[in-house]
């Protein structure tokens, strides 16, 4: 397995290359992305693979990763889509920025500070998954999203149900 460094923030508030498994372990505070596909109302959701180190099976956002070292947040966006479910040619805009705290199983936490992105897509957007990525794809409406959070939080990543309670307006509006 190849180790992935990721920018995080040291004891010094200074950004530093550090190993993505360690920064979850410590709860180490982080840059990252996420991205929200829309096609109309609807938002495109992914089914984590379930061989994913944390968070395997549940339901998140279009896509979502932690910027390379020195890698630009919009490049790093457009890079997950295409690596994560396939999607090319889409034109990202910068929906703000969120920070947030959450358990992710394992002992892990994600201490994030997320640069969100959405971008619209064609009716005929085609779809390639990656296995190791993504379990499954599906289409919800943002109320539709709300209310199977609702019923049903636990089968959400703690991100998700973050961003619909707390930054809805700020990503949708």
């Amino acid at each position: 397995m190849t180790v992935q460094m990721i920018p995080a923030y040291n004891a010094a508030g200074q950004l530093a290359p550090m190993e993505k498994l360690e920064v979850h372990r410590r709860g180490l505070r982080h840059p990252a992305i996420s991205v929200f596909v829309r096609r109309g109302e609807e938002i495109l959701l992914q089914q984590r693979a379930f061989g994913k180190y944390h968070t395997p099976g549940l339901w998140a956002n279009t896509c979502c990763t932690h910027p390379h070292w020195e890698e630009e947040m919009q490049a790093c966006a457009s890079r997950r889509l295409r690596e994560e479910l396939g999607i090319t040619g889409l034109t990202l805009s910068a929906a703000g920025e969120v920070e947030y705290r959450a358990d992710v199983g394992g002992g892990l936490t994600e201490h994030e500070v997320v640069q969100i992105f959405t971008a619209e897509a064609p009716p005929d957007m085609p779809l390639a998954p990656a296995a190791e990525e993504v379990a499954a794809t599906r289409w919800m409406t943002a109320d539709a999203l709300r209310e199977a959070i609702r019923i049903t939080p636990e089968a959400y990543t703690p991100w998700l149900r973050i961003y619909i309670d707390q930054h809805y307006d700020q990503i949708f509006s």
